[in-house]
């Protein structure tokens, strides 16, 4: 089972990044672009697991590893048919 997660900055939290982005947007006439935020995305295949075990395994890895729970949000979702 494959299954993609998306981090990305709280939206009480500061996004530099996405900032320098959308100014670079509007510098280049794209003044429709009203906010950016940027994250990251981790795709991890699972061997082994039930749909029931990557509910309760993958928000548990999301939280210890690949999320700073302070300052980042994150979802995730099975990859259909892969």
């Amino acid at each position: 089972m494959k299954v993609r997660i998306l981090v990305s900055f709280k939206d009480s939290v500061l996004d530099p990044q996405g900032q320098t982005v959308k100014n670079a947007l509007h510098t280049l006439g794209y003044g429709a672009v009203s906010e950016v935020r940027q994250g990251k995305v981790f795709e991890i295949d699972l061997e082994g697991v039930s749909r029931k075990d990557a509910e309760s395994l993958v928000p548990e890895i999301s939280r210890r590893v690949l999320a700073n729970p302070i300052i980042e949000k994150f979802d995730w979702e099975i990859l259909k048919g892969r």
